[in-house]
């Protein structure tokens, strides 16, 4: 076996037709994907120096012949709604007579049922990767590599940013924690990544951000966390204030995103720091207003607080709430379709992703189903564009599709009423917030005149113009964030009418 001088690391598609692909969004600020492959940059700062490294992203290249002829060896990173493209690169490689390293969500939880990859470094790295490098270079590497334990992210490296060509992403990545204290039964994080969450040093996370500006990198940067607030005293009392600083010294270059849990909103010390540290967004696990469904599914954080007076606090703190919501449990009733959309209209929430139950491997969820003889086919991970489940639902089969289709084509209607509704909603309560506003670059005001060329024409021109200019008047400090929510709503209304149209729905 040749040894190991140049190594190709490749991050397979994912599929354009979901709601999470923003797809049709992307269109109106020139770029190509949404955020960069962070775990492939991650494990390339673990190789040594003497290996020199390339990156294809699929999502925004092709993977040509002479990448494949360049490399020794060939690194894929995939989640399980990438694998018929991570099958198509696997493929690729043997065809080229490449050997293939395959790591990540999709081959941790689905290994065994992976075929063409000859060698497999599972779970979080950090402890493995070099006893691997070591291994192959010697000709001897076995199939797969486990973790010994999970690692402390004290010495993680700073990412290679510099692999990356920074001008076709949308946002940037990092991260700060692994795990969350929680037990959803759906859920595969904690199984994965444990319960006790395990974090960065403030120094590091500044020395992460610091590597981002030094490339020309401004704008919104994703902190990847399943749970930012999974331990609520370090985020407030060592991350934030030195976030904080350097925001301030830097005059704020970032806008922070993230995902947490509902219990954000009982901490104003909390809320407060992360809306003066750049925060402008974060993603929540509503899943249901069904108590019944909360309790089924064990997401007990949600049954500890009126969920609409959580949304709506966090968002008087300047801070969107996007959310993931969750069709199909065994206890939904069939009035759950309308107790969903009363709920996503009445709290404001301009994103709501809705998905039908998926039993993922490794998750309590999947367990339950195989010990109760339900589970039906492997998951394919794309939860919010199937309207089936991998299970046999306690919901006729026929009525979760129409259910889950009825959502759908109600928040995200044919004029897009209701999500401008949404949006004016989450605007007002927000106010004015200094810091937490998009602020007005030249790429702002081309993305306004792409949109107003363009939008006022489709099927939802009317109440476009309608919200934009209604935004223009109530509230100039809020204006560009008004655009963003009209060229996002562009997405939704695509993606929802694709989906209704090959289900053959009127």
């Amino acid at each position: 076996m040749n040894k190991l001088t140049n190594a190709l690391l490749v991050y397979p598609k994912v599929p354009d037709n979901t709601y999470w692909s923003f797809k049709h969004a992307l269109q109106f600020i020139r770029k190509k994907s949404s955020m960069p492959p962070l775990g492939l940059i991650t494990l390339a700062a673990l190789f040594p120096k003497s290996i020199n490294l390339r990156l294809i992203d699929l999502n925004i290249e092709k993977l040509r012949k002479k990448d494949l002829e360049w490399a020794d060896a060939v690194f894929v990173s995939a989640m399980i709604i990438q694998k018929d493209s991570f099958d198509e690169v696997v493929a690729m490689c043997h065809a080229a007579g490449k050997p293939v390293i395959a790591g990540g969500p999709y081959a941790t939880t689905g290994h065994e049922g992976i075929s063409g990859v000859d060698h497999f470094v599972l779970g979080e790295v950090e402890n493995t990767f070099a006893g691997f490098l070591e291994d192959f270079q010697a000709g001897e590497a076995k199939k797969v590599y486990l973790p010994p334990e999970k690692p402390s992210l004290d010495q993680t490296p700073v990412p290679r940013f510099d692999l990356l060509k920074m001008k076709h992403y949308a946002s940037m990545s990092v991260q700060y924690s692994r795990g969350c204290p929680f037990n959803c039964e759906f859920c595969d994080i904690w199984k994965v990544y444990g319960n006790k969450p395990r974090l960065k040093s403030a120094p590091n996370m500044v020395r992460e951000l610091q590597a981002l500006t030094d490339l020309g990198w401004q704008g919104p940067l994703f902190i990847v966390d399943d749970n930012f607030i999974g331990n609520k005293r370090r985020v407030k009392t060592e991350l934030l204030p030195a976030v904080t600083q350097w925001q301030k010294d830097r005059n704020y270059p970032f806008r922070f995103f993230t995902e947490a849990s509902i219990n954000l909103a009982d901490d104003d010390a909390l809320l407060q720091g992360m809306s003066d540290a750049g925060f402008n967004e974060v993603f929540i696990g509503i899943e249901t207003p069904s108590a019944e469904g909360l309790k089924e599914t064990g997401k007990t954080q949600n049954l500890k607080c009126d969920m609409a007076q959580a949304v709506k606090k966090i968002q008087e703190y300047g801070i969107e709430v996007m959310a993931g919501f969750i069709l199909g449990f065994d206890s939904d009733t069939e009035d759950i379709v309308e107790r969903q959309v009363a709920f996503i209209q009445q709290t404001g929430i301009p994103q709501a992703m809705v998905g039908i139950l998926t039993a993922l491997p490794g998750t309590e969820l999947h367990s339950r189903l195989e010990r109760e003889g339900r589970l039906l086919r492997v998951s394919d991970g794309n939860n919010t564009h199937s309207l089936t489940a991998n299970f046999k639902t306690k919901m006729d089969v026929t009525t979760l599709a129409e259910s889950y289709t009825r959502l759908m084509s109600t928040i995200y209607d044919k004029n897009l009423k209701n999500y401008f509704a949404r949006c004016s909603k989450l605007l007002d309560n927000v106010g004015d917030p200094v810091l937490s506003m998009r602020k007005i670059h030249f790429s702002e005001i081309m993305m306004l005149v792409r949109s107003l060329a363009r939008q006022p024409f489709t099927p939802y021109g009317y109440q476009y113009l309608k919200f934009i200019t209604t935004r223009f008047v109530k509230n100039r400090s809020t204006f560009s964030e008004a655009v963003k929510f009209s060229i996002v709503g562009h997405h939704f209304h695509k993606i929802t009418r694709q989906m209704i149209k090959a289900q053959g729905v009127a």
